[in-house]
């Protein structure tokens, strides 16, 4: 293939100057639209992916696709953002606006069962383009040092790394090679019951030790699975998951010790990329914390951060100050998301429950609502604060080595 070229959904090979041609769908929605005729069922749909299928940038070894869901961040939010800078009602508006618009997006995929690099894109490019804002904005004022520079440099740096770790791979369970399911040996005939979600636990199964890490930890906490956790099956993947193992609908896998999906980073949270999450929010909350208040320091002398936020007379006396202003608000408004699910989740590491967990729990109700209902306690897995950090912090590492003593 040249650089033009690329190979289409329907494995013809293609070039991108045709990208407006050879389109039954679109030719026919044309001439029902002229002739004041409705469409047929699924026209938009098949007009839709054949469109996304044509949106390509020429490539070395042939045209790549680009995902239609990164284009929108990168195009309305620097327009939003100057568009709010111009007058204070703009920007309570838009600002209002954009986290309706970003929920109604997310429980609209959501709903469809569809992944989305949207979020990604969104998360990404407001890294990139608040910190362009501080380095064309503030930093030229002279009242930022060099030292405050690299510091949310560096914190921007250790959140990326973190967050690429997080991307990897969460604990996907290998898939059984074949079509033919795996055998079910050591579990009675009749203990299994298939389940479309994947999420419904297998009946009358005998407990068996753990086999994903679930027991060890940093207390010495028992080999034994917990009374009542049982392994099950999982009619998706075909194969039989260990304990506290879940499928994941958006991804099509099993994840060992699946928490929840993260559309954010666009994958699993599981055991293997668990405590790299926590590390890419923990260093986002320093990082975005520490730029909001270098900004208002800039911008709003003499008043502290709190107050700057809702009082600063001079935000708006010149369009670089409002602009400032405008960004600053709209990384507090992510920046207290972001802090939600960083609380929630070092609550469920305190009581060593997963998101999974806790929403089956609410469902069966089976778990105790603590703290406000901020956190539901299972009462399988804890054992104790220290303990169940302890847990947390030895996720992912290899299983410790049982002497023969210990399995006779």
């Amino acid at each position: 293939l040249c650089c033009c070229e690329y190979v289409d959904r329907r494995g013809r090979r293609n070039h991108l100057a045709a990208c407006c041609c050879d389109c039954e769908e679109l030719d026919d929605g044309c001439d029902r639209w002229l002739t004041c005729k409705s469409l047929p069922p699924g026209a938009l749909e098949s007009i839709a992916d054949t469109i996304a299928d044509r949106l390509r940038v020429p490539w070395f070894s042939g045209a790549v696709k680009i995902n239609v869901s990164l284009v929108p961040p990168l195009v309305l939010l620097p327009v939003f953002l100057h568009v709010a800078a111009l007058h204070f009602l703009l920007g309570l508006i838009i600002l209002t606006s954009l986290p309706v618009v970003v929920l109604w997006y997310y429980y609209l995929t959501h709903r469809r069962k569809e992944r989305t690099l949207f979020f990604l894109s969104l998360g990404l490019f407001s890294l990139g383009y608040m910190y362009y804002v501080f380095l064309r904005e503030v930093v030229p004022r002279g009242h930022v040092e060099h030292s405050q520079v690299v510091a949310l440099t560096c914190g921007l740096i250790l959140m990326l790394a973190a967050l690429s770790r997080a991307k990897r791979d969460p604990g996907y369970l290998p898939i059984p090679a074949g079509n033919e399911k795996p055998s079910h040996q050591g579990l009675p005939n009749k203990s299994i019951r298939g389940s479309s979600s994947g999420l419904h636990g297998v009946s009358g199964a005998a407990s068996s030790r753990a086999v994903n890490g679930e027991a060890k930890g940093y207390c010495r906490m028992s080999a034994e699975q917990p009374a009542g956790v049982k392994k099950d099956w999982c009619t998706k993947c075909q194969l039989v998951r260990p304990a506290r193992a879940g499928h994941c609908r958006l991804c099509g896998r099993c994840v060992r010790r699946l928490d929840h999906h993260c559309v954010w980073i666009n994958s699993c949270v599981g055991e293997q990329n668990h405590q790299a999450f926590i590390l890419a929010l923990s260093f986002f909350m320093l990082t975005s914390v520490y730029g909001i208040t270098l900004t208002l320091h800039t911008i709003c002398r003499g008043r502290s951060p709190f107050v700057a936020l809702f009082y600063c007379p001079g935000a708006y006396s010149d369009y670089s100050s409002s602009l400032s202003f405008t960004c600053v608000w709209y990384c507090a408004i992510v920046t207290a998301g972001m802090g939600y699910i960083l609380l929630i989740q070092l609550l469920n590491i305190s009581y060593n429950v997963t998101e999974r967990e806790a929403r089956l729990a609410l469902r069966d109700n089976t778990g105790r609502r603590l703290l406000g209902g901020l956190v539901i306690d299972t009462g399988q897995y804890n054992r104790g604060l220290l303990c169940n950090w302890g847990h947390f912090l030895s996720l992912g590492a290899s299983p410790p080595q049982r002497s023969a003593e210990d399995i006779v």
